[in-house]
């Protein structure tokens, strides 16, 4: 089964600004989601960012010091692991996960600003579309959202 894999093109904003936006929208539609960040250090930060981010919402989510995966909506790891049984998978950092065709929807963010980023995304969109998954390309616009591009 090809997933469909979302590359974002993080241009304005920072993975801590658009990280939360996008996992509401994954709590909204009914899904759970996995984090996966490039180091434990990373992932402890990127934690007690969401916890902080807006003072006026709650972003249900755990990492390995919280535990009871099974029970968080969103798991943030540093590991290649699926524990709380989500469908998407949000992969930054450079984080790379063999698990792509285990998960509903995958989500690339990368730093535009970043040029090994950029050119990280391009590889693994290579290898993506070799590997038969669905590509969609979105690129932040000067308002902060998003525009779907291919």
């Amino acid at each position: 089964m090809a997933t469909e894999v979302n590359f974002y093109h993080l241009t304005r904003s920072s993975l801590e600004d658009a990280l939360p936006r996008l996992l509401v929208k994954t709590l909204q539609a009914g899904e759970r989601a996995v984090v996966m960040l490039g180091s434990a250090e990373r992932v402890e930060a990127i934690n007690a960012h969401l916890w902080t981010y807006d003072q006026d919402s709650f972003l249900p989510h755990g990492s390995v010091r919280d535990g009871e995966a099974d029970r968080q909506p969103v798991w943030l790891t540093h590991l290649d692991e699926n524990p709380n049984g989500a469908a998407f998978l949000f992969l930054a950092d450079r984080a790379r996960s063999d698990r792509i065709a285990d998960y509903k929807r995958c989500f690339e963010l990368f730093d535009g600003r970043d040029e090994e980023a950029v050119s990280d995304s391009r590889d693994r969109w290579r290898a993506y579309k070799a590997a038969g998954h669905t590509l969609v390309y979105w690129q932040e616009t000067p308002t902060g959202g998003w525009e779907k591009k291919a």
